[in-house]
């Protein structure tokens, strides 16, 4: 049998994650989903946060973003957050960006 996913161990992450996150935080006007695109990568990034970095990396460039715009947030980490931060990113990126870089 499969592991369960945090989401269905806990429906209601799921349910926040879908209702409030997705459904109302991400869709407030005063920023763009671009910008908390920008915003959530160099977070999750400085947080050394692997799984959720990798989906928001996609996100990211689905909402705009490019593949520079991203290796300027990892080099910007590096500095802000630490070498094994960028690191662990830029790992990520290579994974997300594939052959396509």
């Amino acid at each position: 049998m499969a592991k369960k996913t945090p989401y269905e161990l806990v429906p209601q992450l799921g349910k926040l994650r879908d209702e409030v996150l997705f459904g109302d935080v991400w869709e407030q006007p005063e920023l763009t989903k671009r910008d908390r695109s920008l915003i959530t990568v160099a977070i999750l990034g400085a947080l050394y946060r692997t799984p959720e970095i990798k989906g928001h990396m996609q996100r990211a460039l689905d909402n705009g973003v490019t593949h520079d715009e991203l290796r300027g947030i990892i080099t910007h980490l590096a500095f802000y957050a630490g070498w094994p931060c960028a690191v662990n990113a830029g790992r990520v990126a290579a994974d997300i960006f594939g052959d396509d870089d």
